[in-house]
């Protein structure tokens, strides 16, 4: 016996795409648009930031695209295929997604909690090859120490990349991940977004993340799209987004842009002045 033997196979081989066409958003109670009219198209493997201030709409527009929520208007094609029409199963089957925040405290070994992501592709006799493949996203992700760690006992930021090896291990063709570096220090941020642009390429794997850190965005990301006032403010390259016009329009901050290894990076310009500190005001070692 095998599950989800139902899958319709043309979304496992057909070209990645996920395309919005006039895509709205409205939650059930509000009378005010979290999405209005977006269209866009994501082709192809490669790593993809979303943008955009508190509010914009960066969460609902990834739980649109993998089906957690239903769009009020509009359609969500993904793989060529409307996803009204595709089961559950089948968008497990097809991407995981990976949230900014769990509530989840599972008592399980980080082993265990890893092999979850591999429930859509179980079939009996597969745990030798499931395991295996756990075994790889904890490799990747630098934890095999942890494996034999009780889930619901890690830090913040040990919670964030299990999470993450578990995505990895659910083998998606579509990663969406909400925040994936947010509770993780500056070294594991860049470790990670360096994994995820890796992963768009050796694994073939199209990946859409929201991220606040614009300069993290900035230097890895294939494309950005920007989000502002509920709609699509832009979207293209590093390069052709990351502009102080858009950071003055969307964020409305202040800042200048230099080039780092041809990627831009972003400087606040802040030229607050402050009264000095009285003479005894300090920071010292006993």
């Amino acid at each position: 016996m095998q599950l989800h033997k139902e899958i319709d196979e043309t979304l496992l081989t057909a070209d990645l795409d996920v395309h919005l066409e006039g895509l709205d958003f409205t939650y059930k109670g509000s009378t005010n648009s979290v999405l209005d009219s977006l269209s866009i198209d994501i082709k192809g493997p490669q790593l993809v930031s979303i943008l955009g201030p508190n509010g914009a709409g960066k969460s609902t527009l990834i739980h649109c695209m993998n089906k957690i929520l239903e769009p009020t208007g509009g359609t969500v094609m993904v793989n060529g295929k409307n996803v009204e029409n595709i089961t559950v199963k089948e968008m497990a089957k097809i991407s995981s997604y990976v949230p900014y925040t769990s509530t989840d405290s599972f008592p399980l070994t980080v082993v265990d909690t890893i092999l979850m992501g591999r429930h859509p592709h179980a079939k009996w006799g597969s745990i030798k090859d499931d395991l295996e493949i756990v075994h790889e996203a904890l490799q990747l992700l630098n934890i095999e120490d942890l494996a034999d760690s009780m889930f619901n006992e890690l830090s913040a930021g040990q919670h964030q990349k299990v999470m993450l090896a578990r995505g990895f291990a659910q083998e998606p063709r579509i990663l969406f991940l909400d925040e994936p570096t947010s509770n993780l220090d500056i070294k594991y941020q860049l470790e990670i977004t360096r994994i995820l642009r890796r992963m768009s390429r050796e694994k073939k794997v199209l990946v859409i993340m929201i991220s606040h850190d614009i300069n993290i965005a900035a230097k890895y990301s294939d494309n950005i799209i920007v989000l502002h006032n509920h709609k699509i403010h832009s979207v293209g390259t590093p390069e052709e987004v990351i502009t102080s016009e858009m950071l003055k329009e969307v964020y409305d901050v202040d800042a200048k842009i230099t080039m780092d290894n041809g990627k831009p990076h972003l400087v606040l310009c802040d030229d607050c002045t402050y009264e000095p500190l009285p003479e005894d005001s300090g920071v010292y070692l006993p």
